[in-house]
């Protein structure tokens, strides 16, 4: 039963209960891949020290693996090695043309299936999904690669929408009547968990899901 948790904020305290539950193990005992590919276009790269501080307060042992590194064989060697596979936010775009390249694509469903935990932060949820082009809404993430291909890696059969603030509300509801997959908005508060084909929605707040029923993912 592959296992799944994509977040907006990586893992702050509303949600760490939730994931440890999932993990089902001690944070001392879990060796984590954190993948910082994505962070390379950035200006500001605070946020990768954040995540890196969760997973310190919280005690996992990580390893920094950038994707530009490996090759299909290589990193699917290397990624063999860890029971999370952190994949963490920057740009959306630069993040899928790396898995691409990498041969993440093509090894990571292996690799869930084996019983490895995907663990997605901000751009690392979007990619999870059947289309990143909600990442490209508004220029909220640029697509300087001028990508014209946005299929994400399809683990869930859902896109989301992570940062959400109430000022990107008309923007989610206009985009939306374009798209015809299920999206789920996230605060950076929030989380999916994903256990095998069961998804819920978990952290404070209301759960907004368009094209899809909210009560599917209660």
């Amino acid at each position: 039963m592959r296992k799944l948790f994509l977040t907006s904020g990586g893992l702050p305290n509303e949600t760490r209960d939730a994931f440890l539950k999932l993990l089902g193990k001690n944070p001392q005992d879990t060796r984590v891949a954190f993948i910082p590919t994505a962070k390379d276009p950035e200006e500001d790269q605070s946020y990768v020290q954040r995540s890196l501080d969760q997973l310190d307060e919280l005690g996992f042992v990580y390893e920094s693996t950038d994707l530009k590194e490996y090759s299909k064989e290589t990193l699917g060697e290397k990624l063999t090695q860890f029971d999370v596979i952190y994949v963490n936010g920057g740009n959306t775009f630069y993040l899928l043309d790396w898995i691409r390249k990498s041969g993440f694509d093509q090894i990571i469903g292996d690799l869930l299936d084996q019983g490895k935990i995907y663990l997605g932060v901000s751009a690392g949820t979007i990619v999870a999904g059947p289309n990143i082009e909600t990442a490209g809404w508004k220029n909220l993430d640029r697509n300087f690669l001028n990508l014209t291909d946005l299929t994400g890696l399809n683990l869930v059969p859902f896109s989301v929408f992570v940062h959400y603030e109430p000022e990107f509300q008309t923007l989610i509801e206009s985009e939306t009547t374009r798209i015809t997959y299920p999206m789920i908005v996230l605060t950076d508060q929030q989380a999916v968990l994903g256990e095998g084909t069961r998804y819920k929605i978990v952290g404070p707040g209301n759960r907004w899901v368009l094209n899809d029923s909210a009560e599917k993912y209660a």
